[in-house]
């Protein structure tokens, strides 16, 4: 068979044993064209290809400037071609076996300012207390103020905010368990702003009689019978927009990042960080560690002898 019969070959099995999606395919079909033309070029062909030449494949990839994350994604067609060539007795070995992984960098999180979480606090909190003559416009405001309070407070997910069962923040709750990722339960805490504002909120709601009876701390009318995810971080985006803070800068899980990179700013331990946020992985939480190192920079200047010298 041809080269080219090989990779068709291999995007069918693929695709009837291994159900990959359409995109997948068409992906996998357009970086194994650029290996067959990288090893023709060198005077290979799939059955005689070595490790080296794969390796020279991806430092090519390296020297043309594609990114880490954009070379690991080639390697990993050519390595699941090559995988299958050997499963099938097309080749005794698989050149991709000792091919180390490109080391891809994640991205930093975007975070807010102390200053610029404060402005939004401070003016969804105004705007909660102002008076309204339409109740359910008064109640909707108190709520996405109590929202917003728990999730900085907490660290928590959207997702673990918006599910929070009614009983959750009472008078004198000081810290909330959370059954997170995995279905492990973790500790947060609440802080008495958070707390007041959401006991505003249920104030108001219990007053207006809507949803009595719900499970949920922050009731709507959807199918989860909870605020949805969506709308919360439709709230947000317009809250920024009416500070001058770009939308695109402000979601929920930034204010998540913002509530760990502020708490390690303020000398909080990273590993207890971890345990706010749910990770079950350091590696995870160590994301955050740019701001660990602008803090111990600080740190130096402001208390090595030889600081100013």
């Amino acid at each position: 068979m041809s080269d080219a019969a090989l990779v068709e070959a291999y995007l069918e099995a693929a695709s009837i044993e291994d159900a990959a999606a359409d995109n997948t395919l068409v992906a996998y079909r357009a970086d194994l064209a650029l290996y067959l033309s990288f090893l023709a070029g060198r005077g290979r062909g799939l059955l005689d290809a070595a490790t080296g030449d794969v390796e020279a494949f991806l430092a090519g990839l390296a020297a043309e400037g594609f990114a880490a994350a954009t070379q690991a994604r080639r390697l990993s067609a050519v390595r699941q071609l090559h995988k299958f060539l050997y499963a099938e007795g097309r080749r005794p070995d698989d050149p991709t076996a000792r091919v180390d992984r490109p080391r891809t960098r994640r991205p930093l999180p975007k975070v807010l300012s102390v200053e610029e979480v404060g402005r939004l606090m401070d003016a969804v909190a105004a705007a909660a207390a102002e008076p309204v003559e339409d109740a359910a416009e008064a109640l909707r405001r108190a709520r996405f103020s109590a929202m917003l309070e728990t999730l900085y407070a907490s660290g928590l997910r959207v997702s673990e905010l918006v599910a929070l069962p009614a009983g959750a923040i009472r008078e004198g709750t000081a810290a909330i368990t959370v059954r997170g990722k995995g279905a492990k339960d973790r500790l947060v805490p609440v802080g008495d702003t958070a707390r007041a504002a959401v006991l505003a909120y249920r104030r108001l709601l219990k007053a207006s009689g809507r949803h009595a009876g719900s499970p949920f701390l922050f009731p709507a009318a959807s199918e989860t019978g909870h605020v949805t995810r969506q709308s919360f971080a439709r709230q947000l985006k317009d809250a920024a927009a009416r500070l001058g803070i770009a939308p695109d800068k402000l979601s929920p899980h930034v204010l998540r990042h913002a509530f760990a990179s502020h708490l390690l700013q303020n000398g909080a331990d990273l590993r207890v960080v971890q345990e706010l946020l749910g990770h079950a992985d350091i590696g995870t939480t160590e994301i955050y560690t740019h701001v660990l190192e602008h803090r111990l920079a600080a740190l130096v200047a402001d208390h090595h002898p030889l600081s100013e010298r």
